[in-house]
């Protein structure tokens, strides 16, 4: 999953780049209002952690340009220090998905960030069982048969963003935005997204038939159940 941080104290930032990455999402960073709806305007994020207090506008600004564009479903979480009600109502009638005062603990916000995810997509717990296999979002795991199948780190983005869209034909392109971050940056031209696809495939495939694995020929992926 890809997050972007919206914050100009960039001590605040960097730790929560560090902290972020290391539990497997693609971070970026925007300083400033208008780097951060340059950014919202190319790409699509799973998360936007947001601060009001930006140096060239007010995050509500942001918050207000990323509603106004259609088909957006990136969930944002106000991070400030202003700890007034009216900015904290402000905040979610707008559309923000959570509000969390500054300081605040990393492990919080990464509790935040997964109970966000089970309300999105109606899960009742952070384990998601498809067919006979079991993803640990919390954990970041996948297992079959109680046995952990050892993927790397794209294997386990790519599945995990498949099943929690399960039912619905996910693209390459949007697949590659979701796990590899800016799209930009990736050439359109590369098989790389098919080949991490077929190498996750072949590891869930040694455990048992995965024909509910479908390949959407010139478009893209889709994990039915």
């Amino acid at each position: 999953m890809n997050v972007l941080i919206v914050e100009d104290e960039k001590a605040l930032a960097l730790e929560m780049n560090e902290f972020l990455s290391k539990e497997g999402y693609i971070v970026e960073h925007a300083w400033k209002k208008s780097s951060a709806e340059e950014k919202i305007f190319v790409n699509n994020y799973d998360f936007i952690l947001l601060d009001l207090g930006l140096p060239d506008g007010d995050g509500f600004e942001v918050l207000k340009q990323l509603k106004n564009i259609k088909n957006r479903d990136d969930a944002v979480i106000i991070l400030t220090a202003r700890g007034a009600v009216d900015d904290r109502i402000k905040g979610l009638e707008e559309g923000a998905d959570d509000y969390l005062p500054k300081p605040f603990s990393l492990n919080e916000l990464m509790a935040r960030m997964h109970a966000i995810i089970r309300r999105k997509h109606k899960l009742e717990k952070n384990e998601v069982k498809i067919h006979d296999f079991v993803l640990d979002i919390q954990n970041r795991t996948v297992s079959f048969n109680e046995e952990r199948i050892p993927l790397t780190k794209k294997e386990f983005e790519i599945f995990n963003y498949l099943v929690l869209n399960k039912n619905r034909v996910v693209s390459r392109m949007s697949l590659t935005e979701h796990v590899w971050g800016d799209i930009l940056e990736v050439n359109s031209d590369s098989n790389f997204v098919d080949v991490h696809v077929k190498n996750l495939r072949k590891k869930l495939t040694q455990c048992t038939l995965t024909d509910w694995f479908e390949t959407v020929r010139s478009i893209g992926y889709r994990i039915n159940y």
